[in-house]
């Protein structure tokens, strides 16, 4: 794939069709129950917050890559960026709150021109907990960026890799040729300023996403070989793994229907459902922010238009009690987050 849904003008780019699909079907039939359904069963409905601790910025949709699974539906060819206006609301509302961590994504969200300079302000307001979501390779794309390990240390940031798997056929099928290379290279050169070594406070973890229509296996498994093989391989070392269920939504929902294995994969999330995981989901104290500043219970739900509950509903307007006092928006796709030991973007929850 070298364009996103939206450029090639795919059906699934409009959200309402994607809601349509995971409404109907084998859920509006009563072969599956609903996510709702399912909640209610539990006494878990409706779905509500605990104290917002994260804001989750997607700084833009612009991406280096175009991975297979991406449910943000990024690449080159997305030009929706954050502006310094609308960082700047959110530094407003990070001078007033009690939120504690400040998670950067994209796209990659090292290719908004005011990346460096959202950080450092955030910073000098006292953030100290910043994660940024890196694919990695943004890392060799560019001599621009080649000092991203250097500011990332500078600012203590907590980075977030993603690495589908540790050999190159299985990375480079899901993420794109080359994609293994440059993410060895640039694993070993954060490795070379600090992060991921053993006592390091410097962390770095990786992100693993089935390349397939299955769920993920069990993390710590998974942990001890992605550490052994790397580190074998190529004397690369890192802190955690965090395994993470694709949610059938954007690119990975056009992958389900067109390899005829959507109702499979639906049915597999449903038979594994976990009520134990749902009350550590990320939407419980995690707030999502768009690129233009809408509010959303979590970076899926805003790739699905679905804002918050709230007359609060953009950072311009951000209110902590009313935000604190909704119920979080749900439909089928929340049942990737509550499958097995569950999984948010922290890894599992259960």
């Amino acid at each position: 794939m070298l364009k996103s849904l939206q450029a090639t003008d795919s059906p699934l780019s409009n959200t309402e069709k994607q809601l349509d699909i995971l409404s109907n079907g084998i859920f509006k039939d009563g072969s599956l129950d609903t996510f709702a359904a399912k909640i209610k069963k539990t006494n878990q409905f409706p779905l509500r917050p605990k104290k917002i601790e994260i804001l989750q910025i997607n700084v833009g949709y612009m991406c280096n890559q175009v991975c297979a699974h991406c449910h943000v539906d990024a690449g080159p060819d997305r030009k929706e960026i954050m502006t310094v206006e609308t960082m700047q609301q959110i530094l407003d509302v990070l001078k007033t709150t009690e939120v504690t961590t400040l998670d950067l994504t994209g796209g990659a969200p090292e290719m908004n021109p005011n990346f460096r300079w959202f950080v450092e302000e955030a910073s000098k307001i006292g953030v100290k907990d910043f994660i940024v979501r890196s694919n990695l390779t943004i890392i060799r794309a560019n001599k621009k960026y080649y000092d991203l390990p250097e500011f990332f240390k500078k600012h203590n940031i907590h980075v977030v890799s993603s690495m589908p798997h540790w050999t190159k056929g299985k990375t480079d099928i899901q993420r794109g040729d080359g994609v293994f290379d440059k993410s060895i290279k640039a694993l070993q050169e954060l490795n070379a300023v600090g992060y991921g070594m053993p006592g390091s406070d410097l962390k770095l973890d990786l992100v693993y996403n089935p390349s397939g229509a299955f769920l993920p296996g069990d993390q710590l498994s998974l942990e001890k070989d992605f550490k052994k093989a790397l580190k074998e391989d190529f004397d690369i070392q890192f802190h955690n793994l965090f395994a993470i269920t694709n949610l059938p939504i954007s690119r990975f929902l056009d992958y389900l229907i067109a390899s005829d294995n959507y109702e499979d994969y639906m049915y597999s999330l449903v038979e594994a459902y976990n009520p134990a995981a749902v009350a550590n989901v990320m939407c419980t104290n995690t707030v999502s922010v768009s690129w233009d500043g809408w509010l959303y219970d979590c970076d899926f739900n805003q790739m699905l238009d679905l804002k918050v509950a709230s007359k609060s509903q953009h950072i311009s307007s951000f209110n902590e009690a009313e935000l604190k006092d909704r119920n979080i928006i749900i439909s089928q796709h929340c049942y990737g987050c509550t499958a097995g030991a569950g999984s948010s973007c922290q890894g599992v929850v259960a």
